[in-house]
């Protein structure tokens, strides 16, 4: 899995028959260079292929397959032990108001430079059949959550924000971008020449939220609409903070994170009893405790019930693949759109 953050790819074993999960395996993270993820930031956004893409593709693929063979080192395996790998690939643009999504990643290279098989481009099915594509994770947080106290919000800070709802251990999830996570803080550091992230919420903690700003931020149509919904990347305009201090912009794009998280929440049918965070957000106290006092909730890392909010992301494309092989849903009525529940993804067998 690489996310939206751009960070890298995170990898990981799970054993599951597509419905339970019965054991978690190794894990890791394949950082990217920073002169990568300043080639992958570059095609954000594109609309149709070029020579340069087509290599920038290849190479992603080709580290997905280091970062494959690196975790089956870790854990003592060879290919033959592993049945199908999940492979998200990288987006790079999403845009449901014009019907399609794209994903870099070649599965086929994937699975002959590994030995396994595969299963890639989640998201195209859904949204062939008019889903948003996004987000698909919420399958396997209901697999997970089955003896927790519910109802239970899961939320997802990696570079967009997204929320899973479960009001019951075997109802169907509620899911749908909240609005933007870490990508507009961490691009707005990095175009600041201060680092590509806010690192434990130093920078967004020294500053002050500029009131204004942040009022324009929240105008954006997308927080009044019904879920379920999603965005793309770059999605919004950071133009509002333009004008402020490296400290008060990130203040003010860390406090649109949590507002808009706040937001997500009212629209929920029932307020959940706490919100267990994933992904690269939960590391930023800025945002941890901001939601908690905005929200008089208990905010929680994942980490408080056993999960691995590192790779949960990876972990649930394993567990798609299992599903998509099975011809099981990985996408449902509210948490894409779709019109019925869905199966996803592409398979491509080992040579």
């Amino acid at each position: 899995m690489s996310g939206t953050s751009l960070d890298g790819i995170d990898a990981a074993l799970i054993e599951t028959d597509g419905d339970r999960v019965q054991s978690f395996g190794p894990y890791l993270t394949l950082p990217y260079d920073p002169a990568f993820r300043s080639r992958l930031r570059s095609v954000l956004g594109a609309v149709e292929r070029n020579a340069a893409i087509d290599i920038l593709e290849r190479e992603l693929t080709d580290l997905h397959a280091v970062a494959v063979t690196r975790l089956l080192d870790q854990a003592g395996l060879s290919a033959p032990c592993i049945d199908v790998i999940g492979f998200h690939g990288q987006t790079i643009n999403h845009r449901i108001d014009l019907g399609w999504t794209w994903q870099l990643g070649l599965g086929g290279r994937l699975a002959k430079a590994v030995g396994i098989d595969t299963v890639y481009d989640f998201r195209r099915t859904d949204v062939a059949a008019g889903g948003q594509g996004a987000p698909l994770a919420p399958v396997y947080h209901r697999a997970l959550a089955k003896s927790l106290e519910m109802p239970v919000a899961i939320l997802n800070l990696g570079g967009v924000g997204n929320i899973t709802f479960l009001e019951g251990p075997d109802s169907d999830p509620i899911a749908f971008d909240t609005g933007p996570a870490s990508a507009l803080l961490d691009d707005w550091i990095s175009r600041n020449g201060a680092g590509h992230m806010d690192e434990n919420g130093r920078i967004s903690g020294s500053g002050s939220v500029n009131a204004g700003a942040l009022d324009q931020l929240m105008g954006n149509p997308y927080f009044d609409q019904p879920y379920p919904k999603s965005l793309d990347r770059n999605a919004f305009d950071p133009g509002p903070v333009a004008d402020l201090s490296l400290q008060d912009g990130a203040a003010t794009l860390a406090a649109f994170t949590i507002e808009s998280v706040a937001r997500g929440i009212e629209l929920l049918p029932v307020r959940p009893v706490r919100i267990l965070v994933t992904g690269g957000g939960r590391h930023n106290p800025t945002f941890m405790t901001g939601m908690a006092d905005h929200l008089n909730l208990p905010v929680q890392s994942v980490e408080a019930v056993g999960w691995n909010g590192d790779v949960l992301e990876a972990q649930a494309f394993a567990y798609m693949a299992v599903r998509s092989r099975q011809g099981l849903p990985i996408s449902f009525p509210m948490t894409t759109g779709v019109k019925a529940p869905l199966t996803g993804g592409r398979f491509v067998s080992k040579p």
